[in-house]
């Protein structure tokens, strides 16, 4: 399996659209760096939130932008790609023809806690797919194991009856998403109501929609609906994180502390709580940012991840710690 982070969310109920700028600036180095500056200044949600001082980062980019020659397009996409940066931000990308900016902060700095052929090796090696996600009873356990490396693949109740059959005689079960790095809220949905047994809210999201970088909209209610998905897993079960379960995954991570008999283990996921916006700037180079946030049931922002409730990190060279664990703690569900 190649080891692809795919760094992305869809919103459920919305799609993400591609605006021109409503300014005034010319398609000059000066120009586009005003377009992009202001467009974040406006529409971007996460602008108080983070404590960011735009305004500075406006002053200390422009000399840089001004000092440019009108054709120096690669400079340019440097120098507001730098600019961008300054958002921390996994969900925040310039786009042009010849390359893309990007934020990886909210991973590179870490462990990465995840090693795939390892456990093929020992712990799936005649693992079956089903909707893309990997599935597998562990070797010499009663406890199964899905891998979910992307939501971009639909997940239905299909895909989920083959695979709760297949672990019909298991105690409980391992949702891993570390590497997981999101794609569609719908497929997240879906996964995570098969281990709701009522439909519950677990957040709300509310849209940016004023200039004013505290101008929101109302909340929103997010929900895991049970009728979802119809299979269901009622049964312990342990979700396994790391720093690169990210956007849409980090909004199933935070779903899942509400499900019955679920334990977060591993790292603190990489977070990602926004909903991505696309506009285009004068010269046709896009940018891509966080207009919608996202906050759980208790009305905390989800934007720099989640922790989980027992943290372990990958030690060992020639087992899964945080698998190990995850078998662990469904064991000790049955001594209570």
């Amino acid at each position: 399996m190649k080891k692809i982070l795919y760094i992305g969310i869809a919103i459920l109920g919305l799609s993400a659209c591609t605006h021109s700028f409503e300014g005034v600036e010319n398609n000059t180095p000066v120009g586009n760096m005003e377009s992009l500056w202001r467009t974040i200044d406006q529409k971007y949600c996460f602008v108080e939130e983070k404590n960011v001082d735009w305004q500075m980062v406006h002053d200390t980019i422009l000399p840089k932008v001004q000092l440019l020659q009108a054709d120096d397009y690669l400079g340019l996409f440097d120098v507001l790609g730098q600019m961008l940066n300054e958002l921390k931000d996994g969900h925040v990308n310039l786009m042009s023809s010849f390359d893309v900016s990007r934020y990886d902060g909210w991973y590179a700095p870490y462990a990465e806690n995840f090693d795939w052929d390892l456990i093929e090796s020992h712990y799936v090696p005649n693992y079956r797919t089903a909707g893309g996600l990997y599935y597998s009873v562990l070797p010499d356990t009663t406890v199964g194991y899905v891998y979910c490396p992307s939501f971009e693949n639909a997940i239905g109740g299909a895909h989920m009856a083959y695979i709760l059959r297949s672990m019909r005689n298991c105690q409980g079960m391992i949702v891993d998403v570390r590497n997981n790095g999101g794609g569609s809220l719908e497929y997240a949905h879906a996964l995570a109501a098969t281990f709701f047994d009522s439909t519950q809210v677990v957040g709300y999201w509310q849209h940016k929609n004023g200039v004013e970088h505290d101008a929101f909209s109302e909340l929103v209610e997010q929900k895991i609906d049970t009728e979802d998905m119809g299979s269901k897993w009622l049964r312990p079960v342990v979700v396994l994180t790391n720093r690169r379960s990210y956007s849409a995954t980090n909004f199933f991570i935070s779903a899942m502390r509400y499900a019955q008999r679920s334990t977060l283990v591993g790292d603190k996921s990489g977070g990602g709580g926004g909903m991505p916006l696309s506009y285009e700037l004068p010269n046709g180079w896009i940018v891509r940012f966080s207009s919608v946030r996202m906050v759980d049931k208790n009305y905390h922002s989800i934007e720099e991840g989640i922790a989980p409730d027992i943290y372990v990190t990958q030690v060992s060279k020639d087992k899964d710690d945080m698998i190990e664990k995850a078998i662990e703690v469904i064991h000790k569900y049955y001594q209570r």
